[in-house]
Parts: structure tokens; C-alpha cells; sequence
């Protein structure tokens, strides 16, 4: 019950909120900050409760919900939900306190906050197919609404593209569910959308695997974004309002990433190898193309959303190496990804309260006047780029390890990424914060604010506490992704011919010499100096 009042607890602070007047602005941000905070720190709990040694789920609750069709109210938590639950609570409080200046309808943008953090949560919980998919097309609405009436002035087209994409790619999921529930109920006479049941139980050929992998691939690929499938991420993060950004690149991107961990690789375990060069290629396209485009943008919010597409094409890659290290690397660089790039969209947010614009041609010179400002976004950004001592370091050489047991060209090109990602993020950042105050605008631009720093500097702790001592954050999921890896590994497929092929042949050898062991069993010494002496060889003799 302690799992589902935490994430049900920001769905109630939202209906609080519907009775309060919307005159009241000053006591709506404090109750939806209040309501936040409260969650964030009752899903600490969780964390510190945590047993890590086991890859079970955890604070599970399992309750009939259709009972007529075997769906339950199944939740709970392991090691490779749990950060990301845990990450969800605290973004949304960051969030609502980033959202403090938001100028019109304030009791209806914080309702739409607190109930998409509800959705969010929900999606990470579920063990339960159609209540995952319930959680999942929930989240879609609020988002949706946060983009297309608090967003900039191309709001309705960018969220419109958003829900339209996503819409998408879920139809071909649920397609893919209903095949499943209904097989699972043939082929073992349970009527069950189970996650934890159906991923012991799935048992389809190879050929049916490939199109059922394929139709929640392309509803996760779109979710993180993969390329080709990202176009609608750079809309939607340069028309969302802050909050808006930093929420979608920390929490609903890596949906989809969570969702080839919980559902790609361990139902259809075989499929998945067979895709892994497919993955892996588009991952490494989506490397190098996001930081290519990155370079070239002149708008700061539009160049950190591109920077999106190629920090997660690492995050895929290392998922699709089917090894520990590559799957370590993939998920504390999902958390990478929502601390550093989160940090970036505030930051970029500060400038543009200020000067209403986020082309960097309109900037230069910032650090003379807003000393503050660029040691924060100093950090961010050299996070972004994956400094050793941050922990965007950590991630990415875990992912690239991971890779390089698999295919040294693949890791080859993707550490490319990494140099495009220090010539884009170091090239802004000199533009923005140094060369010559030429914009008289800028000169009387204010530094960070007290709840500024507020929303920032806890970002750039966990930037350097796991770049210098990720081992809580490894402990957590490490059973999770052993028990996973030996669902998946490679040697589970792919010696499985030659090992086929290797016990054929030992198992013939053995034959001949046994046959053979026999006739010299019932050679007698008589009958073998016989047979030497017809040969005209030396008899054998015994000594």
C-alpha cells in the first residue's frame, strides 16, 4: 500500500488543487511544492528500504482488478525501476519550483503537473500489461496539454506532433499485448496479463517473436527518441516551457529506454539478439547525427534537445550489448541524462526569462555579469560532455566497454560521439559566456536568484556524487541486471548451432570409439599375433 499512497499522492495533491480558487496563486505553488516534496522524500524511504542483494520484485501488491479477465492491480519495484521512480519524484519537485513564474493559469498547469508525475510513476510500477498501457497513454494527456497551452508560439503544432507520434507507436503495442494475452491463455490455460507470469511463460517462435519485438520496438524507439523516429523531439522541447523540457528529457524519454529493458529483452530474449545489429547501428546514427545537428543550431534550448538524441543513442547501445557492463552503463546514464541535460534546460530557462530569446548570437559575454550563472552551467555543460570526475563519465564508459566485447567498430563510432559532444557543448559555452559584451541588452541581465540556485544546485551535486562514488547507484540495480543478462546473453543463441553442432560430432566420436573400444575388447592376444603375422608385422609380444 506504501507504494501506491506515494504514487497516488501527486494525483490527490492535483484534485486538492481543482477546489482551491485560482485567485490564490501564491497558495497553490506552496501546496503543489508541498505535495511534491512530501513524495519525493517518502520515495527516498523506498530507496533506503531497498534490499539489493536480490533481483525480486519489491513492495510488490497484487490485487484482482478485472477479475473476469485475469487483470490485476499489480505493482512493484526492482532494481532497474526503482532509480527511475525514485528520479521521477525528484524532478517533479524540481519542476514545480522551476515553474514559480509561470504567468497564467497556475492552478490548472500545476494540476497538469502533479497528474502527469501520478502517470509517470504508474508506467514504472505496473506489472500488469493493460495497466502498464493504462499508466502509459495516461502520462500522454497532461504532457500534451502542459506543451500545447503553456508552450511557445509553434505550441500547437509541436504538441500535436508529440501525442501523434506517440499515439502511434502505442496502437502497434497494444496490438502487440492483446496477441500476447491471448497466447499466453492458449498455450497455458491462464487467462493473465501478468508481466512477471507471461515473461516465464512466452514461448514463441522465432518468427513471431521478430514482429512482436518490432511493434513495441517502434513504440519505445519513438518514446526515447531513436533516429529516424526523433523529429518530434526538438518541437516539442523548444515549444514546452521549462518545466516542460526538463520533465520530458529526465523522465519521459527514458520510458522508452525503461521499456526495452522490462519488455524487449526479456520476452522476446532471442528476437532481441537477433536485432542487435540493427539497434546498435541506429543507435550509433542517432550518436553521431544528434551531435552533428547540435553544432550547427543557434538556438541554445534547440541545441541541448538535439544533444538528447545522441546521449541516448548511448543509452540504447550500451542496452543492446547484452552484456553487464553495457547494461550498468545504459541505466546510470539514464539517470546521467535526466541530472545533466535537466540542468541544462533550467539554465537555458534563466536567460530566457530574462532576455526572451535563446539564440546564441543574441549572448557573449555572460561571465562578466553573471559569474553564478556560468559555474553552474559550466558544470552542466562539462557533465554533458562526460568529464572524468562527472558522472556522465561514468555512464558512457560503461557503455562503451560493454560495446567494445561486442564489436570494436561500433565502439570505434560511437566514441566519436563523445568528441562531437565536447566541440558542440564547449564551442556554446564559449560563445554564450565569454568573448566581448557587445549586446548593451545584457548588460543589466541579474545573476541566479535564490530559488534559481534552489533548482539547480541539487542537479549539480548528483552530478559529482556519482562521477565520484556511483556505487549506491550501481548497487541498486546490479542483481537486476545479473538476473537479466542471463535471460539475454549472447551464449544463450548465439554458440547455441555451434554447440549443437560440436555435441553432435563429440557424441559420433564417441560412438566410433566405443565401437572401436569393443572390437579391441574382443580381440584375443591370439587372434592379434594371427593378424599381425598376416600383416608380416612383428608379432606383439608380452614382456
Amino acid at each position: 500500500m506504501f507504494l501506491t499512497f506515494i504514487t497516488f499522492l501527486p494525483l490527490a495533491g492535483a484534485l486538492f488543487l481543482v477546489f482551491m480558487p485560482k485567485e490564490s496563486v501564491a497558495a497553490i505553488k506552496q501546496t503543489a511544492l508541498a505535495v511534491a516534496v512530501a513524495d519525493f522524500l517518502l520515495s527516498l524511504l523506498l530507496w533506503t528500504n531497498f534490499d539489493n542483494t536480490t533481483h525480486k520484485m519489491q513492495f510488490e501488491l497484487n490485487v484482482p482488478w478485472i477479475e473476469a479477465w485475469g487483470i490485476n492491480y499489480h505493482i512493484g519495484l526492482d532494481g532497474i525501476s526503482l532509480l527511475l521512480y525514485v528520479m521521477t519524484t525528484f524532478l517533479t519537485m524540481i519542476c514545480v519550483l522551476a515553474s514559480w513564474d509561470i504567468n497564467k493559469h497556475m492552478r490548472e498547469y500545476m494540476i497538469a503537473m502533479l497528474t502527469l508525475s501520478t502517470g509517470m510513476l504508474g508506467v514504472f510500477i505496473s506489472l500488469d500489461l493493460f495497466m502498464f498501457y493504462v499508466f502509459w497513454e495516461f502520462q500522454l494527456v497532461p504532457m500534451y496539454l502542459i506543451v500545447g497551452v503553456w508552450g511557445g508560439p509553434r505550441r500547437i503544432y509541436a504538441s500535436i506532433k508529440f501525442f501523434l507520434f506517440t499515439a502511434v507507436g502505442s496502437l502497434l503495442m497494444l496490438v502487440a499485448i492483446l496477441w500476447i494475452y491471448f497466447y499466453i491463455q492458449e498455450t497455458t490455460g491462464v487467462a493473465t496479463a501478468d508481466i512477471l507470469y507471461i515473461t516465464e511463460h512466452l514461448d514463441a517462435p522465432l518468427g513471431t517473436q521478430k514482429w512482436l519485438w518490432m511493434a513495441f520496438f517502434l513504440a519505445f524507439a519513438i518514446k526515447v527518441p531513436m533516429f529516424p523516429f526523433h523529429t518530434w523531439l526538438p518541437d516539442a522541447h523548444v515549444e514546452a516551457p521549462t518545466a516542460g523540457s526538463v520533465i520530458l528529457a529526465g523522465v519521459l524519454l527514458k520510458m522508452g529506454t525503461y521499456g526495452f529493458l522490462r519488455f524487449n529483452l526479456p520476452f522476446f530474449p532471442q528476437a532481441s539478439y537477433e536485432f542487435v545489429p540493427m539497434v546498435a547501428w541506429l543507435a550509433i546514427i542517432g550518436i553521431i547525427y544528434g551531435a552533428l545537428v547540435a553544432m550547427v543550431q543557434e538556438d541554445l534550448k534547440k541545441l541541448v534537445a538535439y544533444s538528447s538524441v545522441s546521449h541516448l543513442g548511448f543509452v540504447m547501445l550500451g542496452i543492446f550489448a547484452l552484456n553487464p557492463y553495457g547494461i550498468q552503463g545504459a541505466l546510470i546514464q539514464n539517470i546521467n541524462h535526466g541530472i545533466s541535460t535537466g540542468a541544462l534546460f533550467l539554465l537555458v530557462g534563466v536567460v530566457y526569462d530574462r532576455r526572451h530569446t535563446r539564440l546564441i548570437s543574441e549572448f557573449g559575454g555572460l561571465a562578466k555579469i553573471m559569474p553564478k550563472y556560468t559555474i553552474c552551467f559550466m558544470i552542466a555543460a562539462l557533465s554533458s560532455i562526460g568529464l572524468p570526475g562527472m558522472n556522465g563519465f561514468v555512464g558512457e564508459f560503461l557503455v562503451l566497454l560493454g560495446i567494445f566485447q561486442v564489436n570494436g567498430l561500433w565502439a570505434a563510432c560511437a566514441t566519436s560521439g563523445v568528441i562531437l559532444a565536447a566541440c558542440y557543448i564547449l564551442w556554446m559555452f564559449q560563445r554564450v559566456m565569454f568573448l566581448e559584451l557587445k549586446n548593451p541588452k545584457n548588460a543589466d541581465l541579474k545573476d541566479m536568484n535564490t530559488r534559481e540556485m534552489l533548482t539547480v544546485v541539487p542537479l549539480l551535486i548528483l552530478i559529482f556524487w556519482i562521477g565520484l562514488y556511483p556505487k549506491p547507484f550501481m548497487d541498486t540495480f546490479d542483481a537486476s541486471v545479473t538476473h537479466l543478462v542471463s535471460k539475454v546473453s549472447p551464449d544463450n543463441f548465439r554458440p547455441k548451432k555451434e554447440h549443437h553442432d560440436n555435441d553432435h560430432n563429440d557424441k559420433h566420436n564417441d560412438k566410433q570409439n566405443e565401437k572401436h573400444g569393443e572390437h579391441a575388447r574382443l580381440i584375443t592376444p591370439t587372434e592379434m599375433a594371427s593378424l599381425n603375422h598376416r600383416l608380416q608385422m612383428p608379432a606383439l609380444t608380452k614382456e
